[in-house]
């Protein structure tokens, strides 16, 4: 009887080791062979599942991004306005071994997005995604009361996400200025701004 073989669980196992090998030695060290040994795989192996090391990395971001979302669901299901916004930047903020790693996975994708319209583009669908939900928790916030009512929405939301994403290069860059602490109160004084 032939083994049968979970062809989903494979991308998967490969995406995972990608994002370990990026994380622990960087992009241009992730070859395809180190991938493959660290997944477990024949370097082979991984023509049938990710032809090209470039539909790998997109894979691995992708990954990274659908991970982050799954915890924010987790995180402000439940709540709304300021309580959610929080919830969600807590989640995105690199606050643990864990999302250090997705920021040291984010960042080489960002410099490969700058000169790839296909990257670029995804990255631009996932930041639309979370400036979608900003806003929605934001004008809850100000129907709510939470926010003082000249503070202007999109503006607000576009200094929270220039927050957020700085906080990621400065967690893989300058770790001693982006301690999980100094991260959170630095969270809180971004909210205070907004607050009623």
């Amino acid at each position: 009887m032939p083994k049968i073989v979970d062809h989903d669980r494979r991308r998967i196992e490969l995406v995972e080791a990608t994002w370990r090998i990026i994380a622990r030695l960087g992009l241009e060290r992730a070859t395809m062979r180190e991938i493959a040994e660290e997944a477990g795989f024949a370097n082979g192996a991984l023509k049938p599942y990710f032809p090209t090391k470039n539909e790998l990395v997109q894979a691995t971001f992708e990954y990274v991004f659908a991970r982050t979302n799954e915890r924010v669901s987790t995180a402000a299901d439940g709540l709304g306005g300021l309580a959610a916004l929080r919830a969600f930047c807590c989640e995105v903020l690199p606050l643990d071994a864990t999302r250090i790693d997705e920021a040291r996975i984010v960042l080489p994708f960002w410099h490969v997005a700058i000169h790839d319209r296909v990257k670029a583009d995804l990255n631009d669908g996932s930041m639309a995604v979370w400036r979608e939900w900003m806003t929605d928790w934001l004008q809850q916030a100000r129907r709510a009361g939470e926010v003082r009512p000249e503070v202007a929405v999109a503006t607000s939301v576009e200094v929270l996400l220039t927050f957020l994403l700085g906080a990621q290069v400065t967690a893989t860059l300058d770790p001693a200025h982006a301690a999980p602490a100094q991260l959170r109160r630095q969270l809180d004084a971004q909210l205070a701004l907004l607050s009623a």
